[in-house]
């Protein structure tokens, strides 16, 4: 746990954002999509809220990947240390966004730095919790792996899409 940032239990405070449930909110975001209430529910148990001050870091680059983040409040900015050059921001993301999924799935260091661009509050899944909840729960392990796969080969066709028109285009 950070110095500069405070947990409360998700199942204690019952969190809305722009009027959502964090419930509805990660029954949006493609890896939880289609999950039925029970699931998300259990999900949302096993997580946790924490607040960040302007220019906390989340986490670095190179940093073990082992939790999974949604923005509830504020933003986060994703960025690079490039030599040379220093920090070079990917994205900035905002409320309802989230970041640090394929941490749930593989072993991989971090590869960007997050940073809250400005007062920041976040539900943070645990890897390690996701994977005693998903032991336990085969059904939903079931589920959630799928939507994995699936996650991953929308990104991996929008990735080969990308790199042929880069290719028929000589931009490369």
């Amino acid at each position: 746990m950070s110095a500069n940032s405070e947990t409360v239990q998700a199942e204690e405070v019952a969190v809305e954002v722009e009027g959502k449930s964090i419930q509805d909110i990660l029954a949006q975001i493609d890896i939880f999509d289609g999950l039925p209430l029970a699931h998300l529910h259990r999900v949302v148990a096993i997580g946790n809220e924490q607040q960040y001050k302007k220019n906390a870091t989340v986490f670095s680059e190179g940093d073990a990947g082992d939790k999974f983040y949604l923005i509830l409040d504020g933003a986060v900015r994703i960025s690079r240390f490039v030599p040379g050059m220093g920090e070079e921001a990917l994205a900035v993301l905002k409320t309802g966004a989230y970041f640090g999924e394929m941490s749930l799935i593989d072993d991989a260091p971090r590869s960007a730095s997050a940073i809250a661009h400005e007062k920041t509050k976040l539900f943070e899944i645990n890897r390690q919790d996701l994977e005693d909840l998903l032991f336990v729960d085969r059904d939903l392990a079931y589920e959630l792996l799928w939507n994995f796969v699936r996650t991953l080969s929308r990104r991996l066709r929008a990735t080969n899409d990308k790199m042929t028109f880069l290719a028929t285009t000589n931009k490369f």
